[in-house]
């Protein structure tokens, strides 16, 4: 754990450093060239981990998701391009990350025991990362300016984000209400009959990496799109991953008030089909071989300060330096 809180402190140093860094550019060299870009990014997002899914045996990326549970994500980013070909970004993003297994449809495949397990989660999203940008085109352009250019551009990066995965409670009386699961303990972390699970974070490290492409409908303003994935180190962002646990040691560790809505949410089976009475302590829950992603698809709108390329062109013709 102090390992973990030691990581994200080093990263947020690093990110003071790199936007401390970033106004100082700005203000000193990139403003007056136009080489500093503001922009805001708005569109749908997607869940990638154990809950939910499609036909047959969990995979990762798109074969699993599952399009009713698209969510928005919104944020806004600051580009500075030390040259046309190469950009360095920090953003910040708001978003939430859902999933059901009762969305899944039973095809009489491996689904089925997905289906059957009817874990459910939500959790609100925030996120903050560095990356690069690279143009490859550049170097097939023409310096006529930036009207109407088309640039498509891949990304790749370091951020951190902040999560805290919720499950719907059903009470007697029939009643329904969204509970935080990290604190009930549900696949025994933090439990001495389970050392090898250990709570989890709920900030993490994350590598967003994608593409997207970028068309100037004036000297100093563009419209984008971008698929943007996030690598994770962690398989609890829906709170599922290993097995089930005995649910007599609830009552060792939790309130009786917990102990009750944690015997329901760890093990939901008996929700769909009352009538199932079977041992599943030690069963299989989750997979753990695979930790957990997501990604979005961004549109976005940016504008670009200082002076177009134009001025910058006529520059060039009293100086051999290029930008």
């Amino acid at each position: 754990m102090r390992t973990r809180v030691q990581t994200v402190r080093n990263v947020a140093l690093f990110f003071s450093f790199f936007f401390i860094s970033i106004q100082s550019f700005s203000q000193s060299v990139a403003v007056a060239n136009g080489k500093v870009e503001i922009g805001l990014g708005l569109g749908p997002s997607f869940f990638l981990g154990d809950l939910g899914g499609t036909r047959g045996i969990g995979r990762t990326f798109v074969k699993d998701v599952n399009f009713p549970f698209t969510k928005l994500m919104k944020g806004i980013y600051i580009n500075v391009y030390p040259t046309e070909w190469l950009g360095f970004r920090i953003a910040a993003n708001l978003g939430e990350l859902e999933a059901f297994d009762s969305i899944i449809t039973n095809h009489g495949g491996e689904e089925l025991e997905r289906k059957k397990r009817n874990l459910d989660f939500r959790s609100k999203l925030s996120e903050a990362y560095v990356a690069a940008e690279i143009y490859p085109t550049v170097f097939l352009e023409k310096y006529d300016g930036l009207l109407h250019k088309l640039r498509p551009y891949g990304v790749c990066g370091i951020g951190v984000f902040h999560f805290n995965p919720q499950g719907i409670y059903i009470a007697p009386n029939g009643a329904q209400s969204w509970v935080y699961l990290k604190p009930l303990m549900l696949e025994g972390q933090g439990m001495s009959e389970y050392p090898d699970r250990k709570p989890y974070s709920l900030t993490q490290l994350e590598i967003p990496m994608g593409f997207g492409l970028k068309y100037y409908i004036k000297e100093n303003m563009y419209i984008g799109f971008e698929i943007l994935h996030r690598k994770t180190f962690t398989d609890y962002i829906d709170d599922v991953s290993k097995t089930y646990i005995d649910p007599s040691l609830f009552d060792k560790y939790l309130t009786p008030s917990q102990a009750v809505i944690a015997r329901q949410l760890e093990y939901r089976e008996n929700i769909i089909n009352p009538s199932v009475n079977r041992p599943y302590i030690n069963e299989q829950r989750g997979d753990p071989s695979q930790n957990d992603a997501f990604f979005s698809g961004i549109l976005r709108f940016g504008w670009r300060l200082g002076g177009t390329q134009d001025s910058r062109i006529k520059k060039q013709l009293k100086c051999p330096h290029f930008f």
